[in-house]
């Protein structure tokens, strides 16, 4: 017989790891909350024709497909099966797939309820996606997503804003983080200036790599793209921009001079920044100019963030766009957004060890059975437990005392409560510590008054 087995790339979670997975998205969905954001959920499934051409020529490769239902091949000619041309019997037999990301089905959720969303809406949303990559350590074929964005408003207070949620998530997580920021227009202004524009992409590809292979290297990169040696060597200093935030600014207004688009990705920097000055921001705030993530996409600020202390990539994301819903036939609704990696962020909880001690177990209190004459007289106690918010279970049979212990033990159930004959005669429970092995007699409303 077979043994069991689960697709590669996909996880089970035992009942510690959604604890702390539930710590973790719950501290983020509080957050959210907190600033007003609603939540929505999109199917996992949506029409391949959502789904295609929205992610570029290698994102539609990874892409899962879900055959039609029934007979899938019974609009097939034998042509075109000995033709074996993947792409068209792909959208013949197909018509459905598994959502990549959630910002698509959210552009999609947008202009589908554009008559019942009062602008500039401001959603939330935490579900899994699906990418038929190679699994690797770190990279899976299924994972969550936790998106915040606010659409159908241009102002900067949103990028303001959602600084604001990322301080606050990893100060509630106590991860120490540096947020980094960017702008398209800065890097579209830097292209413009030394003389390369149309080689923008080439040119923040190969920045983007900085930190990992050295300058060297990105400049035979920059080299091997067709960029001139003249082009490079303008880029030298604004590549090795160093200094606070106050004097790479001022450094920018100066070599972006003779660039309008630049100047205003500079001046859109500045107002965050300056705004960010008034809050009580706990984490570092960095202008960092290699920064260039997911660039076909982005159109103005452009936020990544790392943690300090774990060697990991960046755990949150995000930047504005201004188009996201004309895909979809509705111009001109410029949005901003954010995506904490929930997978890294725990990674990095588990690596520091810093989940509450409290987020892992569930189980309060366990009432010991002694047979059958105890339980008639725990079941009404355990409902009152229940009621005081006490999450409590009592063992299902009168086995050995050994038993019902290692169980409290293994399920790390920091108390346990015995009941026998003196205790029901005297009204009285025995709250046994497990941690000290201390022991008293309590009555009931003792017991709810400690809330244990």
């Amino acid at each position: 017989m077979q043994k069991p087995s689960i697709v590669k790339g996909t996880r089970d979670f035992s009942p510690e790891e959604m604890a702390k997975r539930n710590y973790i998205f719950d501290t983020i969905r509080e957050v959210y909350k907190l600033f007003g954001y609603k939540q929505i959920e999109t199917p996992a499934m949506e029409s391949l024709s959502t789904l295609m051409g929205k992610y570029g020529e290698e994102g539609d490769k990874l892409l899962f497909k879900i055959l039609n239902s029934g007979d899938y091949l019974s609009g097939i000619s034998e042509d075109e099966l000995i033709a074996k041309n993947s792409n068209r019997l792909t959208t013949k037999i197909s018509e459905k797939g598994l959502r990549y990301d959630l910002t698509v089905p959210f552009a999609r959720y947008v202009v589908m309820h554009r008559n019942e969303i009062t602008f500039p809406f401001k959603r939330y949303q935490i579900q899994p996606v699906w990418r038929a990559d190679r699994p690797q350590k770190g990279r899976y074929r299924e994972f969550f997503q936790c998106d915040a964005d606010v659409v159908g408003s241009d102002s900067l207070i949103n990028e303001v804003e959602l600084i604001q949620i990322i301080d606050e998530v990893f100060n509630r997580l106590k991860i120490r983080v540096c947020t980094k920021i960017n702008n398209r227009k800065i890097l579209s202004g830097i292209a413009q200036i030394i003389g390369e524009p149309e080689k923008i992409v080439d040119i923040t590809v190969a920045i983007d790599k900085l930190d990992k292979i050295g300058l060297e290297k990105v400049n035979e990169e920059l080299q091997s793209k067709g960029i001139s040696a003249e082009a490079i060597e303008k880029l030298q200093p604004i590549i090795l921009l160093e200094g606070d935030n106050v004097s790479k600014l001022a450094t920018l207004k100066n070599s972006l001079s003779a660039s309008e688009i630049g100047l205003k990705g500079v001046e859109e920097i500045e107002f965050i920044l300056n705004k960010i000055k008034l809050l009580n921001i706990r984490s570092e705030v960095e202008l960092d100019l290699t920064l260039a993530r997911g660039l076909n996409y982005y159109t103005g600020a452009i936020i990544e963030v790392k943690a300090l202390d774990v060697q990991i990539g960046s755990i949150t994301g995000g930047g504005r766009y201004d188009n996201l819903t004309g895909i979809f036939g509705l111009p001109n609704v410029s949005g901003v957004g954010i995506s904490f990696g929930a997978d890294r962020i725990f990674d990095v909880l588990n690596q520091l060890e810093l989940y509450p001690e409290d987020s892992t177990t569930s189980t309060k209190v366990l009432f010991v059975n002694f047979g059958a004459a105890e339980e008639d007289y725990i079941l009404p106690i355990i409902g009152k437990f229940r009621q005081n918010g006490i999450a409590a279970e009592i063992y299902p049979e009168a086995a050995k005392m050994k038993k019902q212990m290692s169980y409290a033990d293994s399920n790390k159930i920091p108390y346990v409560i015995i009941v026998g004959e003196d205790e029901m005669r005297e009204q009285k429970l025995t709250l046994k510590n497990m941690q000290s092995g201390d022991q008293q007699l309590l009555s009931v409303e003792d017991c709810l008054k400690l809330g244990l």
